[in-house]
């Protein structure tokens, strides 16, 4: 992030714009917006200027800008068309530590101006860091068609409300409860779609009975959302999940959720890692199963984020079946798997009518020490064979591959980090599969892919990524 967007209280506050024409006439009209006191210096004035200092709207002093005007300012705006004006104005600002802003120049400029979006006191604010001011203004459009225009009287409404909702309701969580139903609930849809005056009587009376109910709950019971987070990519995340993700109060989450996808979740909510590793369980599933009991019982609201879908090798079952018995209230959200998202980002169609008629998800590694695999089945022609956490497995799951008929020259794929922009995919046969994967330092998170389905992926790939070329070697190293 190259600029920290804050908004700046201007009301009465002192504004220097240098420059008289239309450039300056459109930032002096969103000053003006805010009651900045603005004074303007240009040798002369547009009419539409020069109509607003007659009338005391601005103040104007005709000339060059002089260095002393700035004394006293909170922020200045270079506007000439002369860049060696604004250039100096910069200097006298960065000077004396006022923030500048010099139009179309980002690189003398101490802060720049987003596109907005005006729904007072609701207001949006969109930047690209000066890189894509048109991207910018296209942001903007779909904004305002998509934000209901009514959307400031509702947020003026709920800032009148405010002392009274929390003069009536003592407790944090239960506040934000409130304020979650009244924004999703019937009085603000009446509001927006201007079916309810938001000063009116009314609204009022029936704010005040949805007051008078929750000031009775002393306690709310918790829920707990079990959410597939998808393989990594954001963008897979399902418009349930997104929201299961803003509503949580704690997020319980596992190794393979990505950062970009814990971006999303609301700011204040408490972060708890549970995450699992091969060979390393930094929490037993036992404890993430009453931890997430303990939190229900509290009155807090979970989202339990699972990497890829949680009821495909995700142990989201034994979780729910821990919830379920203390009689807690839960909902499944199911995400992309980890097969599907990879395979597709890899290129690579898990079925195909020429290569593949049966699909078969495998666990790497079994519960408890039992092998209860069907090799047999899985070494049939027509079959692909995805392997989840497999990799530190792989030589294993080879050599019993081999040992079922599975010939050599059957085609295999290893998708490193699949849909994140690191991806990776190796390419191999049965035969040379485990010298390849070592070769190119393979890590986790990988999917194992087996079945001719992979060939296809040289022909079909299209996100960031190749084919990992690997030279023939014993060296290297696998890494679960």
């Amino acid at each position: 992030m190259d600029y920290f967007p804050i908004f700046l209280r201007l009301a009465n506050e002192p504004v220097l714009v240098v420059g008289g024409g239309e450039v300056a006439a459109r930032k002096i009209d969103l000053l003006l917006r805010t009651q900045a006191k603005v004074t303007v210096v240009s040798p002369d004035l547009i009419e539409s200027l020069a109509e607003k200092a007659a009338a005391g709207v601005i103040a104007y002093v005709a000339g060059e800008f002089q260095p002393e005007l700035l004394e006293g300012m909170r922020l200045a705006i270079a506007a000439t068309d002369k860049q060696s004006v604004n250039a100096w104005v910069a200097h006298q600002c960065e000077r004396r530590n006022i923030p500048v802003n010099v139009v179309d120049d980002r690189e003398l400029s101490r802060f720049i101006m987003p596109a907005i979006v005006d729904r007072s006191p609701v207001v949006v604010a969109v930047g690209s860091s000066g890189d894509a001011p048109v991207l910018t203004r296209r942001l903007r459009e779909k904004l305002e068609s998509f934000l209901p225009q009514r959307l400031g009287d509702l947020a003026k409404l709920a800032g009148k409300l405010r002392p009274t909702v929390k003069a009536k309701l003592e407790h944090a969580s239960t506040r934000r409860r409130f304020w979650e139903n009244f924004f999703d609930g019937s009085i603000a849809a009446d509001v927006l779609s201007g079916r309810e005056d938001a000063a009116g009587q009314g609204v009022l009376d029936r704010i005040g009975n949805s007051l008078t109910r929750f000031a009775k709950q002393s306690k709310f019971a918790g829920e707990v959302a079990l959410v597939g987070a998808g393989p990594g990519d954001p963008g897979l995340l399902t418009l349930r999940a997104l929201r299961a993700l803003q509503n949580a109060d704690v997020i319980v989450y596992d190794r393979l959720v990505s950062a970009d996808v814990l971006d999303l979740a609301r700011r204040d909510a408490e972060r708890i890692y549970v995450g699992k590793a091969a060979g390393n369980h930094h929490v037993s599933q036992e404890d993430t199963n009453a931890l997430l009991v303990k939190l229900a019982k509290e009155g807090k609201r979970v989202c339990r984020l699972k990497g890829g879908d949680p009821f495909i090798f995700g142990r989201g079952g034994e979780e729910l079946e821990a919830l379920a018995a203390e009689g807690i209230r839960f909902e499944v959200v199911p995400g992309v798997t980890a097969a599907a998202g990879c395979a597709a980002y890899a290129g690579i169609p898990l079925t195909h009518r020429d290569h593949a008629q049966a699909l078969t998800f495998v666990t790497g590694h079994c519960k408890g020490e039992s092998d209860n695999v069907d090799w047999a089945a899985l070494a049939r022609p027509g079959h692909t064979v995805v392997f989840y956490m497999g990799l530190n497995q792989l030589e294993n799951i080879v050599a019993r591959l081999r040992e079922h008929g599975v010939p050599e020259d059957r085609s295999a794929a290893l998708i490193e980090h699949g849909t994140r922009p690191s991806q990776r995919v190796v390419t191999a046969t049965i035969a040379d599969l485990v010298q390849k994967a070592a070769g190119a330092r393979v890590e986790s998170p990988a999917l194992l892919i087996v079945g001719e389905v992979t060939r296809l992926h040289e022909a079909l790939h299209w996100f960031n990524t190749r084919s990992v070329e690997v030279a023939s070697t014993d060296e290297g190293r696998l890494s679960a």
